[in-house]
């Protein structure tokens, strides 16, 4: 088949036909009828997507390479940020992230055993295990309806002598009061991390300046799980302005190397076999010194090729999730005496991720939900709801040790109690958003 052929024809005409599959197999549209399962959130994507996948298979290089170089770019471009490590998933993005505050090259601001974070209950756990895994104290305070982010009035209550951290989620794309978290970090020499998982392409105006979520804190974490704002399959993303705290993410993320060579190169420093470091001999191979505890954290190139189609999406998907979200709130407009509907942080501009729903005193969530699935319309739980009502927490529950409850998280759980969500994702038509709506307005009235 490939006789008389350079390597490059023969790719050329290999992606031509993945091109022609994917249009042919994978992007035939179906117009929507009632009944039709609407899941929470899906891929959208074309043969670009599929196309640099394969690309990069056919490259065979597997790990890291030269399509994470161009995400990474990219991504950071996008966000108007210095630097951006790819990891392998939102979750080790989170871990990665609370790691580098545990270096010792933070001097005085590193974060050790005893520490403690204030953060939520209200959300994904993955947000707080690094810090319970590092021996950190979560400390928890509630949050707010109808924005469904933390209380920052509870701030000064949680703070101890302890406190080295604030870490949260900009829950399901509603960015959390970043004016008034950031001045408490400023004021008390705390550490910000944004878990940015659920809010790429969020905005928050601060002092006079729109910035994206994730870029106002020390570091953000990004997601590119499938039912994500933009997808690799499995993936996530790191990322600061602060060199330092660059050097020491990079560090942990690849083995916690003091070296910096990328995969598959070596000495680009020429000072590899020249230095001593710890109390290793003289000249001993500066790729195998280990400046942290780190781990392998990386992402894989065929990951990342996929991520460089998407980015180039991205705008586009931010714009069809404020769309879709804003078609419902007015689709729903009316049912306010039953139900509690989202609204937006002040000062924000949320890239949503899922309409967030709590029922009012009178409605049963455990009619309303079950009707809307069966009427097919997938829903969710706001993730955990209350966390340290999970069987993670049993042991500490009854020990009482190693996490503090400021007030009574009563907010969070009525959260647990009477909140749900659907999507809003890009693929959803409109036709799709207002069949959810009557949906809803049907499974509240039965």
């Amino acid at each position: 088949m490939f006789e008389n052929k350079t390597e490059e024809q023969a790719k050329k005409e290999i992606l031509d036909m993945v091109a022609e599959y994917c249009d042919t197999f994978h992007n035939k549209k179906k117009e929507f009828e009632p009944g039709d399962r609407i899941t929470y959130a899906s891929r959208v994507y074309d043969h670009e997507e599929m196309c640099n996948l394969v690309d990069s298979a056919l490259e065979f290089w597997l790990t890291s390479g030269r399509y994470t170089d161009e995400f990474e770019k990219a991504f950071a471009k996008y966000l108007g940020v210095k630097y951006c490590s790819l990891v392998n998933s939102g979750s080790s993005a989170n871990l990665n992230a609370f790691m580098a505050l545990t270096s010792p090259l933070l001097g005085e601001r590193q974060v050790k055993p005893g520490d403690e974070m204030i953060t939520v209950a209200a959300g994904f756990p993955t947000t707080v295990t690094p810090a319970i895994q590092y021996g950190v104290v979560p400390v928890f305070i509630d949050i707010t309806i109808p924005q469904y982010n933390m209380d920052v009035t509870q701030l000064e209550a949680a703070l101890s002598d302890k406190t080295k951290v604030v870490m949260a989620a900009h829950t399901l794309g509603n960015p959390f009061d970043l004016k008034a978290v950031r001045e408490f970090c400023d004021k008390h020499n705390l550490w910000l991390i944004e878990d940015n998982c659920d809010a790429l392409g969020s905005k928050y105006t601060i002092d006079g300046e729109e910035k994206f979520t994730g870029t106002v804190g020390d570091i953000g974490t990004s997601s590119f799980y499938p039912p994500h704002h933009m997808t690799m399959g499995e993936g996530g993303a790191v990322y600061t302005n602060n060199a330092l705290l660059n050097k020491c993410i990079r560090s942990f993320r690849d083995w916690g190397r003091d070296c910096v060579c990328p995969s598959g190169k070596d000495n680009l420093c020429g000072h590899r076999f020249d230095k001593q470091y710890g109390e290793l001999p003289l000249g001993y191979d500066h790729k195998y010194v280990y400046s942290h505890f780190g781990y392998n954290l990386k992402a894989t190139d065929m990951q990342a090729a996929i991520g460089c189609a998407q980015i180039k999406k991205f705008p586009t998907f931010v714009e069809k999730r404020i769309h879709n979200f804003d078609r419902l709130k007015a689709a729903l407009a009316g049912c306010e005496d039953k139900l509690i509907l989202p609204e937006a942080c002040d000062n924000a501009r949320p890239s949503w991720f899922g309409f967030l729903i709590t029922c009012k005193e009178g409605v049963d969530r455990n009619k309303v939900v079950p009707y809307i699935e069966a009427h097919g319309v997938q829903t969710r739980m706001l993730f955990a709801g209350n966390l340290i009502k999970h069987p993670c927490f049993d042991q500490m529950r009854a020990s009482g040790k190693g996490y503090r409850v400021i007030g009574d998280l009563s907010v969070t759980d009525r959260v647990m109690n009477n909140t749900f969500w659907v999507g809003v994702y890009p693929g959803m038509t409109d036709e799709m958003i207002d069949y959810m709506a009557k949906t809803i307005k049907e499974a509240v009235n039965q």
